[in-house]
């Protein structure tokens, strides 16, 4: 099966062979004949298997028959991603998909001026990609109207709901017309999701690619055992055994995250952070600098956690545990791109023993320890942790490697 044979116009399937993209996903060969053909889709896979395309070539291919330039303010079709970064690399993509046809893509996002971007969308945009918040502050301003958006993509909807957006959702749902195409994509199914669908759409086709929650072949996991004041002396003995290379390190709290990036910053190491209080320049400067190599350590929160493909990151750090077990799956993702092999660190302190636990049951298997000793069920209450100061990692060519599809 190729693209040519799933129906898309010949203006397409030529731009994605001269990129090299000649056979489709799995997500994408089941996603877009239902598509194409108007169904609402509920489509389940896990972040890099090729779901922006899923839903972005039957967008571009319907939008490119209309030949209608549209109304000011007015998107036809709509994209909803719950953070920045996801939402750039969407708009980056359809931008591909577009270039050389008369479609407008356009971009709105949280960080970024919102006057700037009103202006944009007063000269007529034909496909928006957006945050929530920012599409929400927009309307209010009436810099936007849905009015007529016949086309609408939810984007790692379990994330979106997961950052508390589920208000603006259902605020959102209000503002589109009944007559509409929705397309629901998500790395899994909660109860909340198959609640969302309910109100977004109307008898979708269900495609689910691969189990969600599963980590990918090439990464190699293991977990340090480490009481929380010891993790930034391990971090730092962890990346100095592998200078040069590309590092990702998750932290759970913004504030966190820029603490431990000035630690490392001050020890000597090249690196950055992005979060929520940083704005949209920033992150995007410092994501650049990361993808270059000018900076090697990229301290993040959960932002990161999915829409960042930059090839080369050799080590993911959860330096802290996400909340979500779901988040580690996306997390430790970031690594092994493009077939590459990757490694995945969590450091494990006593107070999150629980969520560790939860990991390795979405996982279905141990993650193999690296350092330290599993903390006693009562550590985290008693003040007297009975796990050993972690050793430095050792390279254990026998590590069990986690199955996946990221």
């Amino acid at each position: 099966m190729d693209f040519q044979s799933l129906g898309l116009a010949p203006r397409l399937t030529a731009r994605l062979a001269e990129g090299g993209l000649v056979t489709p996903t799995p997500i994408q060969a089941q996603a877009i004949p239902h598509a194409l053909a108007g169904r609402d889709v509920i489509g389940l896979a896990q972040t890099g298997t090729g779901k922006t395309a899923a839903f972005g070539l039957p967008l571009v291919h319907a939008l490119g028959k209309t030949g209608v330039r549209p109304e000011p303010k007015r998107p036809v079709g709509l994209v909803l991603a719950p953070t920045r970064e996801l939402a750039k690399q969407i708009a980056d993509t359809l931008g591909d998909f577009t270039r050389g046809s008369h479609l407008r893509v356009s971009l709105v996002v949280g960080g970024a001026s919102m006057n700037r971007q009103a202006d944009t969308l007063r000269k007529g945009v034909d496909l928006l990609v957006a945050t929530p918040g920012r599409l929400i502050d927009l309307i209010e301003r009436k810099a936007l109207s849905l009015d007529d958006t016949r086309f609408l993509v939810l984007d790692e909807a379990d994330q979106m709901l997961d950052m508390g957006f589920i208000h603006a959702l259902r605020r959102i749902a209000r503002l589109l017309p009944a007559r509409r195409q929705t397309m629901l994509f998500s790395a899994t199914m909660p109860r909340q999701i198959e609640e969302l669908s309910r109100g977004y759409q109307t008898d979708p086709v269900r495609i689910e690619v691969a189990r969600p929650g599963l980590a990918v072949d090439r990464i190699d996991q293991w977990v340090h055992f480490v009481a929380q004041p010891e993790k930034l002396a391990l971090l730092k003995t962890m990346l100095a055994d592998h200078p040069g290379e590309r590092s990702l390190v998750f932290a759970r709290t913004k504030h966190g995250a820029e603490r431990i990036m000035k630690q490392l910053a001050k020890a000597g190491f090249a690196a950055g952070s992005i979060h929520g209080n940083k704005s949209q320049g920033q992150r995007e400067r410092t994501i650049a600098a990361f993808r270059k190599g000018t900076t090697k350590v990229l301290v993040a929160t959960d932002v990161a956690a999915r829409g960042l493909d930059i090839e080369g990151v050799g080590h993911v750090y959860n330096y802290d545990l996400p909340n979500v077990a779901e988040n580690y799956v996306h997390r430790i993702g970031r690594t092994a791109r493009a077939g590459a092999d990757g490694r995945a660190v969590a450091f494990c302190s006593a107070d999150e023993s629980a969520a560790l636990k939860d990991i390795q049951k979405l996982l279905k298997a141990s993650i193999p320890v690296g350092g330290g000793q599993p903390w006693h069920p009562l550590a985290a209450n008693s003040g007297k942790p009975r796990a050993a100061r972690p050793a430095r990692p050792r390279r254990n060519r026998s590590r069990t490697k986690m199955r996946a599809a990221a």
